[in-house]
């Protein structure tokens, strides 16, 4: 089964083509997922879907767009966690009349997987939440089908499908992962990132909330569908790392998140140094705030290769370390004989950073003093990052002093929880801090076994 940490978008429109509308939205939406793009529309009462492998530029031509003409579709960005990378799972994925488009991780997929034996074509997750859907909905009615599959997946989704000419769009009860809604001047856009509604001059009106069903058609946007919960479980990962720093998640601007976070890292920090500097881009804004906080100054010690992508999510690990020699460069005059604090966002694996301090030693640093604007990840996650095994968390295995000494820094210092929850503005009992501390907000069901894997 492969998990998502992906993009998903929708469109309603009038008057527009909304295949040109998903496609702008993916690209805005390109940091979530680089490895398959694909758009699906109603055409003629029938569900048309054109995917491919790579980034979105890549996938689709002007001409592809115009054979998607349509005035409601929804469009899908992949990045898998686990298994492997082929068209095969690419989405949206379309079950009969359904079209279906899935961010997130269901820790109950094995066992609903079972049930539908040869039905399955697919190794994804998001493939058995269409299945559920249309068969609940053809047996139950569309209210009363929503909620039996609300109640029959347990994990992690933002999803948004196609259905009887109409945009639905959905978040899972504890809202792990993020869903905004945009208003045109003739529709409406859903979109992982409030990002994707500014790069089609969308007016963005609110989250879809946690729990929350909404339908979009002629007649405008409607819930149709909202289960309420004690408690949510907003993801800690996308203000640290995942969201573009100009989105909003939660109500919450992700830009201003990073920076308290940078501010609050440099608190009570008695270290010595010339400069501060960021690993681009993930660490820029936690750096800014460091520097202003500290009053250490601020520069650029490294230049990103805009055209390498983000090599956390790159799908394997000889990719992971490949893509960081060709993605980051030193600027040696800004280096040579400095004593810098080098600010980053977080360590998973620890191969990232460990280069990075290497490559600013080998420019002539003095000292590298290492600042991580996350606390450590000391636990698998199942909600649809990528780290799903203790083996692979450094934090996990090491003790600070051990990672200082593995990654060859000359001091190293990480985010406390008590100031993540601070910078980020929501109670602690609202977030998913799993991956921090542990312990889960849901059940864990196929992962049971997982949790103290090695």
């Amino acid at each position: 089964m492969i998990p998502h940490n992906c993009a998903v978008a929708g469109a309603f429109s009038q008057k527009k083509n909304v295949a040109s509308l998903l496609y702008y939205c993916l690209i805005a939406l390109q940091h979530r997922g680089q490895e398959s793009a694909g758009i699906a529309v109603v055409k003629n009462n029938k569900i048309k879907r054109n995917v491919g492998m790579g980034l979105t530029s890549s996938v689709f031509s002007e001409e592809d767009l115009k054979n998607l003409k349509s005035y409601v579709g929804i469009a899908h960005a992949r990045y898998s966690t686990t298994g492997s990378s082929s068209i095969s799972n690419a989405q949206p994925i379309v079950v009969g009349d359904v079209a279906c488009a899935h961010n997130g991780n269901l820790v109950n997929y094995k066992q609903i997987a079972k049930s539908f034996g040869d039905k399955l074509k697919t190794t994804a997750d998001s493939e058995v939440i269409a299945l559920l859907f249309k068969e609940f909905v053809d047996n139950f009615g569309l209210k009363d089908g929503l909620r039996k599959l609300m109640k029959s997946v347990v994990g992690s989704y933002s999803v948004c499908m196609l259905y009887n000419n109409a945009l639905i769009a959905m978040r899972d009860p504890l809202g792990f992962k993020p869903l905004s809604i945009g208003e045109l001047e003739d529709g409406y856009v859903v979109a992982s990132e409030t990002c994707a509604l500014d790069a089609v001059n969308a007016r963005y009106l609110r989250d879809v909330d946690a729990g929350e069903v909404i339908r979009i058609d002629g007649n405008g946007i409607e819930t149709i569908l909202k289960i309420n919960l004690k408690r949510k479980a907003f993801c800690m990962f996308e203000y640290v790392y995942f969201a573009r720093p100009d989105s909003k998640i939660n109500g919450r601007e992700v830009y201003g998140v990073r920076k308290s976070l940078g501010r609050l890292l440099a608190k009570n920090d008695d270290v010595k140094a010339d400069i501060v500097i960021p690993v681009p881009d993930s660490g820029i804004c936690a750096a800014i705030g460091y520097a202003e906080a500290s009053g250490i100054k601020y520069g650029e010690g490294l230049i990103k290769n805009r055209y390498v992508g983000r090599t956390f999510i790159m799908p394997k690990q000889k990719l992971r370390e490949k893509g960081v020699d060709l993605k980051l460069a030193p600027i040696k005059s800004e280096i040579k004989g400095k004593r810098i604090i080098l600010v980053d966002d977080s360590i998973v694996r620890g191969t990232t950073i460990r280069k990075i301090v290497k490559l600013l030693k080998d420019a002539g640093a003095k000292e590298v003093h290492v600042r991580i604007s996350c606390p450590p990840i000391t636990s698998p996650c199942f909600y649809g990052i990528d780290f799903p095994t203790k083996q692979e968390l450094i934090a996990a295995n090491k003790s600070v002093e051990e990672i200082r000494k593995i990654i060859k820094a000359d001091s190293l210092k990480y985010q406390t929880i008590e100031n993540l929850v601070k910078a980020i503005g929501i109670k602690k009992e609202n977030l998913c801090l799993a991956c921090l501390t542990g312990e889960y907000p849901t059940e864990l069901y196929d992962y049971e076994r997982n949790i103290n894997k090695n």
